[in-house]
């Protein structure tokens, strides 16, 4: 039982980090699109809803990843109900632990490999959302910084001696 543990374990968390390999890849897709664009203003709201997008993004991701868990739990035998099988999922991808739902000793290893994934999945969440928090703020920086430039290039030119004003 515990090589199959294992397998069906390590399987899970392998489509799981290919899930959230694929909601990176589209969020970068979407930001740069936008940033391309210039859709994406230097503003605290533009900012403030580019780390929320992103965030609900990751976070359904992880829900995906919650939903697959439950499913194996389900398809293992040890939960009759989705609900409760998600339940139980959700406990353990956030390690929080209650205790109040457990497997059987068979299959309580999938549920520890369930949190292992679930740390990984919340450490690239945390990594993502840095990024763009990054991101947006350097550019933020660097278009007020281009503002001040030119606008001190500006008053250099009027402060000239000769020139009128």
């Amino acid at each position: 039982m515990l090589v199959e543990n294992l397998i069906l374990g390590c399987t899970a968390m392998a489509v799981c980090l290919s899930i959230q390999c694929v909601v990176v890849t589209l969020l970068v897709k979407v930001l740069v699109k936008l940033r391309r664009k210039r859709q994406l203003k230097p503003s605290i709201f533009a900012a403030s809803s580019v780390l929320i997008v992103s965030m609900l993004a990751m976070v359904v991701g992880n829900f995906v990843q919650m939903s697959i868990w439950a499913w194996l739990f389900v398809a293992c035998g040890q939960f009759e109900e989705f609900r409760v099988a998600f339940y139980h999922s959700v406990v353990n991808f956030s390690t929080l632990g209650y205790g109040d739902i457990v497997m059987s000793e068979d299959r309580r290893l999938l549920g520890g490999l369930e949190a292992v994934n679930g740390v990984m999945m919340f450490g690239l969440t945390t990594g993502v959302l840095f990024t763009v928090l990054s991101v947006t703020v350097q550019r933020a920086l660097e278009e007020r910084l281009g503002r001040d430039e030119e606008l001190l290039h500006q008053l250099e030119k009027a402060q000239r001696p000769g020139r009128r004003k």
